[in-house]
């Protein structure tokens, strides 16, 4: 891990191993994950640089009282802003998701489809990917209606791309060839 987010996650993951909360920390992290994606105003409240630095504060830590975060959420939420990086929380939270998915062993896998996957497609596509990595999966099921059919996975740094849009770009980059 590198970078801001990187150094703040593995700090994070560490103070988590040592009291044995790392379940507990993720759970914190999605649901103010969750908040984030769901609310204009947090996220306005995570990037704005013109919000003063104790204002931040007051309002992370209120919100995170309201939403029943744990002591150590509220405290690490607490030195981020203190530290005038709350602008880097979604990434802190994304890396230490893969902090977590490794430490379990874990493979870290997104799907992309044009509409959303039933349960049991998505039961389908983990099982194949294990098979195919040899390691246990942690999928995040996407959707991108542009897609117009197929799939889009990301596994680490590699991407399978079978989706229909993509294949119709490369029949119109082939016909200007021909022509």
């Amino acid at each position: 891990m590198s970078g801001i987010a990187g150094r703040y996650a593995t700090a994070l993951f560490e103070l988590a191993a040592d009291q044995r909360k790392l379940d507990e920390v993720a759970q914190d992290l999605d649901a103010l994950a969750g908040l984030i994606d769901e609310s204009d105003d947090m996220r306005r409240l995570v990037r704005s640089p013109m919000i003063k630095r104790d204002d931040q504060a007051r309002a992370m830590a209120a919100v995170l009282e309201q939403a029943g975060a744990s002591d150590l959420i509220q405290r690490f939420i607490g030195v981020i802003s203190q530290n005038r990086r709350l602008f880097a929380l979604p990434d802190v939270i994304e890396a230490y998701a893969t902090l977590l998915a490794h430490h379990r062993g874990e493979v870290a896998a997104d799907v992309t489809s044009a509409t959303e996957l039933t349960e049991g497609q998505i039961d389908g596509i983990k099982e194949a990917l294990s098979q195919a990595i040899g390691t246990d999966v942690n999928l995040t099921a996407n959707v991108d209606a542009g897609l117009i059919g197929g799939l889009v996975v990301r596994l680490g740094s590699r991407m399978v791309d079978s989706s229909i849009r993509t294949k119709l770009e490369n029949l119109r980059f082939a016909m200007k060839g021909i022509g």
